[in-house]
């Protein structure tokens, strides 16, 4: 992405230029303060009505910043959002039919996807029969995680946002889904941009970039001892030494 600013309908402003690259089969993690903007440039990645965007981006060389939500999930983008939203009268298993009825425009038998949302709901060790609830409704935090885990790996996208795709869970629960993202990216070669305070969810994925922002700006992108040198030291004090580095 190249200069994505990002506002909210009354004009507040978010993010103020964010310039950075994810390549593919990448593992990058976005990792900031709190109220940093790191959940709005999600949101503003996907389109997100509440927000106002602008810049530049691109999903394997195709400018998709303007583009519909569909259109832009058609071409392999997802995204899990730190809450994910109750949608009720409509199950899981229901959701995922839809969306893959509507990418390959035609009828897909509902055998054949809950086939599909039973076998990667045995890699989580989850329930299948909790697909036939209605979307997420009377789920706890966890169950909405792996719900949202699930539903990525039955449509199967090529880039995957993730945002605090761990809040909720317990440190088992966190540490298989690490295992499931590292298994599928070996599987599809898929690219991720994870959001996380939490470093269990990465405990089995290779990291190879860490974009660290601050009052909606990238402050610095480095590898795996960026994120190192936060977990070690905390953001106030990177951000200060950072501070420090530029004042030279």
């Amino acid at each position: 992405m190249k200069q994505l600013r990002a506002s909210t309908r009354e004009g507040k402003e978010i993010l103020f230029g964010v310039d950075f690259s994810v390549l593919k089969g990448e593992t990058a993690v976005l990792i900031g303060p709190n109220g940093a903007g790191k959940s709005t440039i999600a949101a503003a990645i996907m389109g997100d009505p509440r927000f106002v965007a602008s810049g530049s981006v691109k999903l394997f060389k195709k400018e998709i910043t303007n583009l519909p939500v569909d259109k832009k999930a058609e071409l392999g983008l997802f995204c899990s959002f730190q809450n994910p939203v109750e949608v009720p009268g409509i199950t899981t298993t229901e959701m995922i039919r839809a969306v893959l009825e509507e990418r390959k425009s035609g009828f897909v038998p509902v055998d054949e996807v809950r086939e599909k949302i039973s076998k990667n709901a045995k890699e989580l060790g989850q329930n299948i029969w909790f697909a036939e609830r209605e979307l997420n409704v009377g789920f706890s935090g966890g169950e909405k995680k792996k719900n949202e885990i699930i539903q990525m790996l039955s449509l199967e996208p090529k880039f995957v946002i993730l945002d605090e795709i761990d809040s909720g869970l317990d440190v088992d629960a966190g540490a298989k889904i690490s295992k499931v993202l590292a298994d599928y990216q070996k599987k599809t070669g898929c690219s991720y941009l994870i959001v996380t305070h939490n470093m269990r969810v990465l405990k089995h994925l290779k990291v190879t970039k860490t974009i660290l922002i601050d009052e909606g700006r990238v402050r610095a992108v480095s590898d795996k001892t960026l994120l190192k040198r936060v977990e070690k030291s905390g953001f106030k004090a990177v951000l200060e030494e950072l501070d420090k580095e530029g004042d030279k």
